[in-house]
């Protein structure tokens, strides 16, 4: 089995699926609407009472997901937990809750996720659709064929958002919907060069707002089976007519979408007058479905990670030869250290860092190390979660130069043991070259840092290195480390 929850700002959702063979078949869910993205104050800054509604959902969701491991369960945290300046503490709390961790997942990540999910649930063929999916926070655009995303986009443009800004009062009027619609071509326009209409062939809807727009066009015979432009602005007069969100009720309309439904409406207008939509499909799967179709990859051996790496290397010209090298050493080096207790996730951090420690060498040789950690720290790596971009970039930083700048940034044991094998697998591999390495050589873990042990003819043999270990020693002794070169 295998289990994902998505912490949207609209809804919190619990998926538990069964796998067989390549194909998922959902046995249980659960859904609760926190409106998380409701609980954000103008300065940017999650309420006390949000919180707490969050966290009693999270007990819920924690209890259901007792028993299994952490390689079957996926927890991914969307718009509202990627702005929000005091997610981290609220984290660290839903976390000792749920008892998993969760990943901050970037928007064109989230998008991507979308896709895959909204993929899984249509028909297997080949024209190339646009998968417009409206968040509480933001809205993720796609153009992709089979189930493959080709661009990905996310803007911020929510249901709760809008709805909290435009409609704040209940207020349904003429003038709101124009503010709120306007607002959100304005921003919408950035992307309609990529997104023009002979780019895609179909267009599909996912998550909360398409699936209601749907069932209440569908259900009052503004629309058939899809949603149109002229059954939205059926709607919207309906709503107007209406002139308050406490007049409203709508066959096909649930009462927990009733107060985002205005913004939801406003922000998909604006899609379809902006992208010249005449009529979207809607799909049944979206991001958790994405998120568990992804995990079911990285078992599968097709991990999305390692496709992201990969491009990488080539985008960023890497030395292959000589990442490869320092890689395997690297890898060796930690299996040492960590002893019976290697840190899987942590082991995999490493041997990507190691592939991609030298990316920075493209904007300048010096402070490469900066420039490398800069680029993963920051950029669009589809697979990648926030967290896992953050640990990346920290091994990265800490391969070279001086070892104060990491006292701040390290705490976790594991990602001490990463630093110190990628940067003594560097300092080996200086010469660039393939070079014959002491036949005996060791790395373990002392109470007051690490032992390396190796030859002494060996260190006679290649002076530079060991002058190096000696200035290594002394770079470690400034964190709180010892790092003992011991000969044999």
């Amino acid at each position: 089995m295998l289990a994902t929850v998505d912490l949207g700002s609209n809804t919190f959702r619990l998926q538990v699926s069964r796998v067989v063979e390549d194909q998922l078949y959902p046995l249980d869910a659960m859904k609760e609407t926190v409106r998380l993205g409701a609980g954000l104050t103008a300065d940017k800054y999650l309420d006390d009472a949000t919180q707490e509604k969050a966290l009693a959902c999270m007990a819920r969701f924690g209890e259901r997901l007792r028993g299994f491991s952490p390689a079957q369960v996926r927890i991914v945290g969307t718009n509202t937990l990627r702005v929000a300046k005091n997610s981290a503490d609220f984290i660290q709390r839903a976390e000792a809750l749920l008892g998993f961790p969760i990943e901050i997942i970037a928007g064109r990540e989230e998008a991507r996720l979308v896709y895959i999910g909204a993929a899984h649930s249509l028909p297997a063929t080949k024209e190339r659709r646009l998968v417009v999916d409206i968040g509480g926070g933001s809205t993720e655009f796609v153009i992709g064929s089979q189930f493959k995303a080709h661009v990905t986009e996310s803007l911020p443009l929510g249901c709760v958002s809008y709805s909290m800004r435009y409609f704040a009062d209940g207020k349904l009027s003429r003038s709101n919907f124009a503010d709120a619609t306007l607002a959100a071509r304005n921003e919408i326009q950035r992307i309609t060069t990529e997104y023009r209409p002979e780019e895609w062939q179909l267009a599909v809807g996912t998550s909360g707002t398409a699936r209601s727009l749907r069932d209440i066009l569908e259900i009052n015979e503004w629309s058939a089976s899809d949603i149109t432009l002229e059954g939205m602005l059926e709607l919207r007069a309906e709503l107007i007519k209406r002139e308050s969100l406490k007049n409203v009720s709508l066959n096909g309309l649930k009462a927990d979408r009733l107060p985002v439904l205005p913004g939801g409406l406003a922000i998909m207008i604006a899609i379809f007058e902006e992208l010249g939509i005449s009529k979207m499909t809607v799909a049944e799967g979206a991001l958790r479905d994405g998120v568990l179709y992804d995990l079911l990859g990285r078992q599968r051996e097709k991990d999305m990670r390692e496709s992201t790496v990969q491009l990488f290397k080539r985008r960023y010209h890497v030395d292959v030869p000589q990442s490869e090298r320092v890689q395997v050493l690297a890898e060796r080096l930690y299996r040492m250290v960590a002893g019976e207790d290697v840190d899987q996730d942590m082991l995999k951090r490493l041997i990507w860092a190691a592939r991609l420690h030298e990316i920075g060498l493209t904007i300048a040789h010096t402070a490469y190390h900066k420039h490398s950690a800069y680029i993963l720290q920051n950029a669009d790596m589809p697979g990648f979660s926030k967290r896992e971009q953050a640990m990346l970039a920290t091994i990265v930083l800490g391969h070279r130069g001086d070892m104060g700048k990491m006292q701040q940034v390290v705490s976790d044991p594991a990602l001490w043991q990463a630093v110190v094998a990628l940067r003594l697998a560097v300092l080996f591999y200086r010469s660039r070259m393939a070079i014959t390495l002491p036949e005996l050589l060791d790395l373990k873990l002392d109470v007051k840092g690490f032992v390396l042990t190796m030859s002494q003819n060996w260190l006679n043999d290649n002076p530079l290195t060991a002058s190096a270990f000696r200035q290594e020693v002394l770079q470690w002794k400034n964190v709180g480390f010892e790092l003992d070169v011991s000969k044999l």
